[in-house]
């Protein structure tokens, strides 16, 4: 307290624990205050102060601090977390094993279990989805090396779902010891299978016992109705090793030679329908595609052929009129 020129201050502290509401309350009731003793008084309210608040902001405030700190202790260079990264993305070196030097993967020889594969790409391929126990054939002939490595390891065999992995399979299964057989889908070559598709072959893989020689699955043998013009010329085909170009209207535009077809197709228009005494090739197919011919009917058809979207392929036997 303080006195002056007749007057007394002065300044009052009341510390509390109860709840806001009732330190509200016992803050009106102090300011409604007009006398104390003798005097008249006036009591004013300066400030309420919530000291566990405070105490919270504190410790708020030096957390802040401290975890400002240690993040940036803690926290590795732009150069570290770079190298982290690169680290991780590394696929390692392709190696050479044996005195064929073979590409191989860096955990060929440490490893119990290994993969045998095609060729070099097919080992970069596989090393970048994480398998690094892995060997390549590098042609159809199997190598000495894989022949002492599927005696002394667990081998599977990841080959290509084309002609090339089957004759590839028929010559390990005449010539070594490996136990099991994995094919990349039918058509597809290990070297451009995403991750995804090479472990879901190896997960289908089969052991070599139970394996037969791949062979793609049969057409059904549904007979299609063709028109009575084209029926006439399969008639008049058969035997011969020739074949008819026809247009739209199916009105016959050129008879040739089958060993002809192919030249005579890339230079052709306006036909619609081709019919020939032979087989149905690839090669065939794509150039009828890339022709916009819409139709191809033929003796047989190959089973390398890739099935095409806008080339109708159909054979004789498959044929009403047969």
């Amino acid at each position: 307290m303080q006195s002056k020129q007749d007057k007394t201050t002065g300044n009052i502290t009341i510390p509390t624990s109860l709840d806001r509401v009732s330190t509200a309350l016992i803050a009106s009731s102090i300011e409604s205050i007009n006398r104390v003793g003798p005097c008249a008084s006036k009591v004013k309210l300066e400030k309420i102060e919530d000291v566990r608040e405070a105490r919270r902001k504190i410790i708020i405030d030096r957390a802040k601090e401290i975890l400002h700190k240690w993040t940036i202790e803690s926290m590795p260079s732009v150069d570290e977390v770079f190298k982290e990264v690169s680290d991780t993305l590394k696929i390692g070196k392709v190696e050479k094993y044996g005195s064929e030097e073979l590409p191989a993967g860096p955990e060929l020889e440490s490893s119990k279990e290994i993969i045998v594969v095609e060729g070099r790409a097919d080992i970069i391929n596989l090393m970048r989805c994480g398998l690094l126990n892995t060997v390549a054939l590098e042609g159809a002939k199997v190598p000495e090396a894989i022949k002492g490595l599927c005696k002394e390891k667990e081998a599977t065999a990841l080959l290509d779902g084309d002609r090339g992995g089957d004759l590839i399979l028929k010559e390990l299964q005449q010539v070594t010891d490996v136990k099991f057989i994995a094919r990349a889908p039918r058509g597809k070559e290990v070297e451009e299978l995403n991750c995804k598709e090479i472990f879901d072959a190896l997960e289908a893989k089969v052991p070599m016992q139970e394996q037969q020689q791949y062979k793609p699955p049969k057409r059904e043998k549904v007979k299609v109705e063709l028109p009575k013009e084209i029926a006439e010329i399969i008639k008049t085909l058969d035997g011969t090793l020739e074949a008819v170009l026809l247009n739209e209207k199916l009105e016959q535009l050129e008879r040739l030679p089958v060993s002809q077809l192919a030249e005579k197709l890339q230079h052709a228009e306006g036909v619609d329908t081709i019919i020939f005494d032979g087989i149905i090739t690839q090669r065939i197919v794509d150039i009828a595609s890339e022709k916009n011919i819409k139709r191809i009917i033929a003796s047989r058809l190959s089973d390398a052929v890739k099935p095409s979207l806008n080339v109708q392929l159909t054979t004789f036997p498959e044929t009403a009129q047969s």
